[in-house]
């Protein structure tokens, strides 16, 4: 097991230091005058361009403004927005609503999945079963960019059942239809995996051997089948943080959402490079300690897996 973290913290550290490279190079290798994009709007006087080329090292390579950038980021050093505010404070600030977003669409997508899942695969071939497959099928094809605006028009303004849009310190019930609509983003995919494994689950060895002695069908099912089913469920939601993270981007935007995906969304806009390398630093930490968390959660659910 030791070998197994150490191993894979090292391939945590290549991945990061290369996503961030492509990241940063996409967003400083291209401009025709960086100096210009680190301004903004705002004229460039002289002084302030040879202030901003010296303190981003503008008149450097490539390579060499990506060490200075991440020689301050592993000092816990995010550097300045283009409007002059710290990338750590708006982080610190949007940060908090963002966690809370994400958490409440996974325990919905997750709920969700883990429900419909069991029982379409208990009943597989029946109507419910289909209904369940073609709803599936529904989400899959309705991209967030379209579901989000329908679903704060229809639940927001219309019906008025959910707050239309959100603030830094929404409470539960205010982030609850951005939330449901964020899980639409991953529910879908879960909910077939657990279907499928379920289903593989039930036709095994060990579940007629449990029932032949005598074992609740409830038992079966939610004790030992479950069990093993879990694992892929596991894996894809530490793969889905990614996508929760993509779509936050839209989610956010829409119910105007102070958080990590409307700040970001905002400095693409803008080309605020600083802010989106900053940011997606910090996400993609998040996603790779995430997926190092769900690898070592398969032992605890499968005593037959055993990290070497």
């Amino acid at each position: 097991m030791f070998r197994y973290i150490v191993r894979r913290l090292l391939q945590m550290i290549l991945t990061f230091f290369g996503a961030t490279f492509v990241v940063f190079a996409l967003m400083f290798a291209n401009q025709d005058d960086p100096v210009q994009a680190l301004a903004g709007e705002k004229p460039v006087s002289a002084s302030l361009r040879e202030a901003l080329t010296e303190r981003y090292h503008l008149d450097e390579g490539l390579l060499s403004q990506y060490w200075y950038y991440m020689s301050n980021l592993l000092t816990g050093d995010l550097g300045e927005s283009i409007s002059g505010r710290e990338i750590g404070a708006l982080l610190k600030d949007s940060w908090p609503v963002t966690v809370q977003l994400s958490l409440m669409a996974l325990v919905i997508a997750a709920a969700l999945a883990l429900g419909a899942g069991v029982w379409s695969a208990i009943r597989r071939g029946s109507v419910l079963d289909n209904g369940i497959l073609a709803f599936t099928l529904l989400l899959l094809a309705l991209p967030i960019v379209v579901l989000a605006p329908v679903a704060q028009w229809i639940f927001g303004m219309e019906l008025g059942w959910f707050p239309a849009t959100a603030s830094r310190n929404a409470s539960f019930y205010a982030l609850l239809l951005p939330a449901l609509v964020l899980a639409t983003t991953v529910v879908a995919t879960q909910l077939r995996v657990t279907r499928t494994s379920v289903a593989e689950n039930l036709r095994a060895d060990y579940v007629r051997t449990a029932r032949a002695k005598g074992l609740a069908p409830r038992r079966v099912i939610w004790v030992h089948v479950l069990r093993n089913s879990l694992i892929p469920l596991v894996t894809l939601i530490g793969v889905d943080l990614g996508v929760l993270m993509s779509g936050a981007l839209v989610t956010e935007g829409v119910f105007n959402i102070p958080g990590v995906g409307s700040k970001l969304a905002q400095g693409i806009r803008t080309e605020d490079g600083p802010m989106v390398v900053g940011f997606v630093s910090v996400l993609v930490i998040v996603f790779l300690v995430m997926n190092l968390v769900v690898d070592l959660l398969y032992a605890a659910l499968d005593p037959r897996i055993r990290y070497e």
